[in-house]
């Protein structure tokens, strides 16, 4: 996973999707002090997506540093024709999440957290489903892992030293 990183930001459009926020409370003597931690995706939808925590005493604070993290840890993901090149599974802590390519026209079938990874990225066609844990955290990273192992078949003919007719015939 780590040859997909993307070194720069500074030439990509990059828009981002709250994937969700949660509000903190820490009892102290004087009372309850509350604090909000926001989960975001950042994508182009043209094959680049990262994601980024931010926790801050406000939302919009939160959600601003959840953007700037997210543009520090930035992937990229094979897309063809709108859709994943084949099958992946991708696990993180107790979330464990299934990737599979569809036809066109199908749509983005897949639940929440998992939706905003994969439309931040420009999938338009996809079956996900996900197993275990439905905590958002652990859903992103699940999520981000399947799609970091990705492999488009010009990648495996130039890793294996082979062309690409040999690929799909072997």
């Amino acid at each position: 996973m780590a040859e997909n990183r993307v070194k720069s930001t500074n030439d990509i459009e990059l828009k981002d999707r709250l994937v969700a926020i949660n509000r903190v409370t820490k009892a102290t003597k004087g009372g309850r002090r509350f604090s909000f931690a926001a989960i975001v995706v950042v994508g182009n939808e043209d094959g680049i997506v990262g994601w980024g925590l931010g926790k801050a005493g406000e939302v919009t604070s939160a959600i601003a540093k959840g953007v700037e993290a997210a543009k520090k840890n930035l992937i990229k993901v094979p897309v063809l024709k709108g859709t994943i090149p084949h099958e992946q599974i991708g696990k993180f802590g107790g979330s464990e999440v299934f990737i599979k390519p569809a036809a066109p026209g199908t749509g983005v079938k897949a639940g929440g957290a998992m939706r905003s990874v994969l439309e931040s990225v420009g999938i338009t066609d996809v079956i996900a489903k996900s197993k275990g844990s439905s905590n958002p955290h652990n859903l992103v990273k699940a999520t981000l892992v399947a799609l970091g192992e990705l492999r488009d078949a010009y990648t495996v003919a130039q890793n294996r030293g082979v062309s690409l007719e040999k690929v799909f015939k072997g």
